[in-house]
Formats: C-alpha cells, structure tokens, sequence
C-alpha cells in the first residue's frame, strides 16, 4: 500500500520533479529562478515549458488545458481549449505555445467587478502563475491541463482572489527578510507563509438530499425541527467511519493524492453527518488552490457514492456548524519557522519580535481579520458553541503568557514555565514529555506551538482573503519594526525595547479564558475590542481611510480594487438572502401548506368519521390537534405573506448598503419567525404526510 501510494502521490502535478526531467536544464534553472526568487520569467522560457508540459499533458490522456482561476464569486473558474490547431492538408496536429501558457482572455465583465468593469468593456486576463503547479484534471469530459492563473481587469485590476494574495506574499516577505538580515541571517533572501486550512463538511443522502429544495438552492435547510437526539450524547466526535463513509474518505483521498494535495487527517466531527479533512502545510497560494481542489473533489465524490457534500457554514440549525481553521506560519528559504519558539522561548529574541508582531497586527486590524472570515452562512455560526465568537482575540497558552508578562512588567524574560512529563498513572503507558501550554478551542485566532491558527474562516469561503489579510497587517507592523531597528545605534537594546513597547500596548487582545462566555464579551468591551456580529457590519472595514492607506502602501489593493470588493460583498448578501427568503416562500406554499392541508382534512375525516360511527365517542384530543394545527397553518400564511411583503421592499432599495441591511433587518427576522412556525408544525404532522426529509432522516441514515 505504501508503495502504491508514492506511486500515485502527484502523478497528475506538473512538479518540480517533472520539470527537471522533461526541461532542458537551462530552461528549467531559469524557471526556478522565477518560482524561487520572483525573477521575471523570459519568453523563451515560456515557449520550452509550454512545449514540455503539453507533451506531458498529452502523454497523460490529456485533450484539452484550461487557465483555472478564482474570481470573486469564491469558488474557480474555467474555459476548456482543446491541443489541437489545423495544418494545411486537412489534418491537426497537438499545439500549446509559450503565450497560451502565460496568457488568457476570459470575458471581464461576466464575472463580479463590483464596478471595475462595464458591461460593455469585457476584456480581462489570465495570467500563469508559475509557482503553483498546473495539474490534470479526469472527468466524464476527458482529462484537462489545469493552469493556476491570476485574473485581473484591462487595467491591471485584480478581479480574483489570487492576485492579491500574491501581492500580499511579496509584502510579507520583503519586510520578515529585512527583519532576519538584521539578526544576522545575511543568507535569507526570502520567507514564504505557510498555510494549511482545515476543512470541515456535512455528508447526507444524495435521494433525500434532492427532496429538499432549501439543500439544493442555498445549501442549507431553512426549515427543521430538532430530532430526539443531536450531538449531546458526544458519540460522533473521533467516532468509527461507517462503511459508506469511509469508502468516499478513500476515494476522495485518492483523487487528491493524484493532484499532490497533501490529505493528511480524516475523522468524525462532533455533529452527526459532519466530517474533517486537515492536509499538510504547504506554501500560501499553493495551499488556497488546493483548498478550492479540495471542496470541488468532496462534491464530485460524494456524487460517485450517493452522497451530497454541505460545505454551508451552518446546515443544521442547533448542531455545530462547520468553519476552516486557517493554519499560518512564516518559513525562511533555508528552511526555518519563524514562529518557532524552541525550548527556551525567552531567549529566543527574534522569534518574540515576530511573535510580538502578530499580536500587534491583529490588535491593531482586527476589523479586516473579521471581514475576511465573512459570508452570510458564517453570521448563522460564529458565537455559537462549536464556533469562536465574533470577537477577535489571540489565545497563547500559559507559557508565552508567562514570558509576555515578565516583559511587560520587567522590560525582560528571564524564564519560562515547562510542561512538564505527562504520566496517568499507569505503568505500562509510557511518559513523555508534554506541550509547554494547552489548547483553547473558543479562541478565535490561537498560537498552537509553532504557528497560529484563525478559526473563524467560513467553511464554504476561499482562504485566499484571509491570507492576504493577515500576510498584509503582519508586513505593515514588521516594517515599522524595520525601519526603527535599522536606524538604532544600539540593536540590542532597540529590539529588546521594541518587543516590551509592542506587547504593553497591545496587550489587551491576548486572551486565554473561555470565550463562549458572556463575562468575555463583557470584559472584551471594557478593552475596546470590536464585537461585529454580522457580514454587513463587517464590511464597511474594507474602506476606511486606515485600510486603504495599509493595502495602498504594500501593493496589495488600491482603492478602486477595495471599493469593488465591499461592493461585492453588499451585493453577494443581499443575494443569497433573497434566495433563502424566496425559498422559503416556495416551499411553503408548494409543499408545507398543502401538506398541513391535507393533514387538516385527515384529522376533520377522522373526527366525522368516528362521530357517524360513535355519536357518543369523545373526540376532543382530535378536536384540539386540529385547532391546533389549523391555528399554525393560519399563522404560516400571516408569516409567508410578511415575509414576500419584507423581500419585495428589500429587492425595491437602489443602494447596496441599504439593500443588505434591509436584509439584514428585516428580512432575516421575517425567515426565522416563519421557520418555527413551520418547524412547529412538523412536530404535529403525520411523518408520512411531511413533504421533505426531516433532520432525524438527513443526519442519521447515511
């Protein structure tokens, strides 16, 4: 099996391993050049890898290639072009040339601009992205070159998520090097973020799943009672795969391997019918493209075994959403963490100078770390109990903790706690030694031992925003340091000063408690923390003078771009608001009331019929199930009309920020009051009359 496995690990990536086989070596040297060092890449260069990745391709089964990219619609993009160009006698021969490698031409104004692009001006460009491997891709259509590409307007706007994600990985890197050279690292010339997104999904029944329109428009269920038991009985967490399960788990992992996604973790998650897939880090871009293959793949799989993957923040109201715990660490090119304490945390003076930047970055940003985990589906999860809260704070264990304490208060860390040897008490286990401090799963943004984990990013988003985000907020603190330290006559004393400053004054967003609780939210206030609930409150962030001073200043967005994405952003809420209401509208006049209707005259039947039989026969249980239930069906149509009364005004506004907060306001409220009294009703009807599967059936017979 192990020799099966390193025989399939990335056979279908276009690597560096088969680069150097099938490149000429002063081809490839100059392409590493430009992967490894940001060099410009030749045209010549193009041509000679075009030829040798098209021959690979073909050799593979490969007919056509695609440039693959990620607008933002948050989910990739493609338009095949098949190998083949006409000769002069009638024949083909198999083509791809050096400029259809590095340049493609997808219409502009087709894909959401948020006003960089008119509709009549539609031109827009691909451009290859040489540090991400192109790979192939086998459907029931035959087997694809996928390109990694950046997408960007006429005008150099990006129009992706890629592209400034790039942007942000040269800004981060420019400054972590300067920072290293000043420790005396002379031979790091360039430091790379590693990320690695957990991800976290729902498996139902593809059958029932195609009974529920709300599954198939919104990707969510919009009605639903509770079914006897949900997850407090706990026996899902880590549990044993069923059968079904794990024979998608095999697969899935499998199609994966293929394309050189590193699959790593699988297991139960804590609500039924919800699962994890974790992969092993790998550099950001790389990382954000393998998480989209990673969610495309869960899709097509689930389909092969009947199944339908939820990648929705929050399916099931009352069991645990789902989210994606975005891992983010620093690497220098001579292969060291930056955020790698070692033993002696303390001492390790330019690992507390990048762990005192972060802290800093994310107190003095914590509004765009918000925006960039946001959808609406998030709004349904963050605050709950398997979720962090909408309050932004850094979890770092007991013994940064300790040491950030001594420098706060002595301007210097003399020690630090160790944790210990771990012993339970029984001889044939053995000991061994444990992590210097323990976990907290209610931090929304955690140190865990050697990188940072933010656990607020929506299940269903790319993680492309988030770490252009971060990447950005922690280059800006790193080059203030720059510049101070640089311009120091004493380096020694400046940095030691220079980490004592950064964590006094922002001390106050380090928090280790249990951020469920309400006394947090009530203590995160007193210290000025933000606490934005909803994706439209989110939003206004991504403009303020502040942001775009900080994005303008790295090269990462300029105004036009940011403008465009907040107004994206109003215009993706409202719409998948709309939809959600217009569902419900649909389904309860198609399939709720005339279910209850039906029930109605079932109970009226039964009540007559037993009467003519048994005049005398006492009916009153009858009598007030069906008032009852005739009370509710008069409250869900008051509650459906409200509701199409509050969409018809919310469609109605002109401005988007208006429109999104009508939404938000009015709407969302109108969904939920008309969703317990459907939910209510399900607890009434006979089982066999309910149109939809319930929650009980969804969750529970897979």
């Amino acid at each position: 099996m192990e020799e099966k496995l390193t025989d399939i690990f990335a056979i279908d990536v276009f690597n560096d391993a088969k680069m150097a086989e099938r490149l000429p070596k002063k081809t490839y040297a100059a392409l590493k050049k430009t992967i490894e060092n940001g060099e410009d890449l030749d045209s010549g260069v193009a041509e000679i890898v075009a030829n040798a990745m098209k021959d690979w391709a073909i050799d593979r089964g490969a007919t056509h290639y695609t440039h693959w990219f990620q607008p933002m619609t948050g989910i990739t993009a493609e338009k095949h072009d098949s190998f083949i160009s006409p000769t002069s006698d009638g024949k083909i021969i198999m083509e791809f040339s050096g400029k259809e490698l590095v340049k493609g031409e997808p219409d502009a104004s087709s894909f959401p601009s948020g006003g960089l692009r008119a509709t009549f001006e539609a031109r827009g460009y691909t451009a290859w992205d040489c540090t991400s491997p192109a790979f192939l891709r086998e459907t029931s259509a035959g087997v694809t070159l996928c390109i990694p590409t950046a997408f960007c307007s006429y005008t150099g706007e990006a129009l992706d998520m890629k592209t400034p994600l790039l942007r942000s990985m040269e800004a981060i890197s420019k400054q972590a090097v300067r920072i290293c050279r000043l420790f005396g690292n002379e031979d790091v010339n360039k430091v790379t973020t590693s990320v690695g997104p957990e991800q976290e999904y729902f498996l139902v029944d593809k059958a029932k799943y195609l009974k529920r329109d709300d599954l198939i428009f919104t990707g969510r269920t919009l009605f639903g009672a509770m079914p006897p038991k949900g997850q407090e009985m706990d026996d899902h967490y880590y549990g044993s795969l069923t059968e079904r399960v794990a024979s998608f788990m095999g697969e899935l992992n499998t199609e994966l391997w293929k394309m050189g996604v590193a699959a790593k973790t699988q297991h139960n998650e804590a609500a039924p019918a919800q699962h994890e897939l974790a992969p092993i880090f790998t550099t950001g871009n790389i990382a954000t493209d393998h998480n989209q293959l990673i969610m495309e793949c869960m899709k097509k799989v689930a389909n092969r075994h009947g199944l339908a993957c939820l990648l929705h923040e929050k399916p099931f109201a009352g069991v645990n959403g789902s989210g994606k715990h975005n891992n983010w660490s620093l690497l220098t090119n001579t292969g060291k963490n930056l955020l790698e304490p070692g033993k002696t945390p303390h001492e390790n003076i330019q690992f507390l100078l990048f762990f005192a930047a972060v802290l800093q970055a994310v107190d003095e940003h914590p509004e765009l770390l918000r925006i960039s985990a946001s959808n609406p589906g998030n709004d349904h999860r963050l605050g709950g109990n398997e979720a962090p809260p909408a309050i932004i704070s850094v979890y770092v264990g007991s013994q940064l903790e300790d040491v950030l304490n001594q420098l706060i208060e002595t301007g210097e860390a003399r020690s630090c706690k160790d944790g210990g040897r771990f012993n339970v008490g029984v001889h044939t286990i053995p000991e061994f030694k444990k992590d210097a401090a323990d976990r907290n799963r209610t931090s929304p943004f955690a140190f865990t031992g050697n990188k940072f984990e933010f656990r607020m990013v929506a299940s269903s988003m790319s993680v492309a925003m988030t770490n252009t985000v971060l990447n950005t907020i922690v280059a800006d603190v790193l080059k203030d340091m720059a510049d101070e330290l640089e311009s120091a006559d004493n380096f020694d004393l400046a940095v030691h000063d220079l980490i004592k400053k950064s964590c006094t004054d922002h001390n106050r967003i380090v928090f280790n408690g249990n951020g469920y609780s309400e006394e947090w939210v009530k203590e995160a206030n007193k210290r000025g923390l933000p606490n934005i609930r909803t994706m439209v409150d989110a939003i206004p962030a991504l403009t303020t003078d502040k942001t775009i001073e900080l994005f303008g200043k790295h090269h990462v967005f300029n105004s036009n771009e940011l403008h465009s994405r907040s107004e994206v952003l109003y215009e993706s809420y409202s719409k998948t608001i709309n939809i959600e209401a217009r569902t419900m509208i649909y389904m309860t006049n198609q399939q709720y009331i005339p279910a209850v209707i039906k029930y109605t005259r079932c109970l009226a039947d039964s009540i007559n019929s037993i009467k003519q039989a048994l005049p005398d026969a006492n009916v009153e249980v009858q009598k007030e199930l069906l008032q009852e239930t005739l009370n509710f069906l008069s409250q869900a149509e008051l509650a459906n009309k409200e509701l199409l009364i509050q969409v018809s005004v919310a469609v109605s506004k002109k401005d988007g920020v208006e429109r999104a907060t009508y939404f938000k306001d009015m709407v969302i409220p109108a969904m939920n009051n008309l969703r317990v009294i459907i939910d209510s009703l399900e607890l009434i009807v006979d089982k066999e009359l309910w149109p939809v599967p319930t929650y009980g059936e969804l969750l529970f017979e897979i």
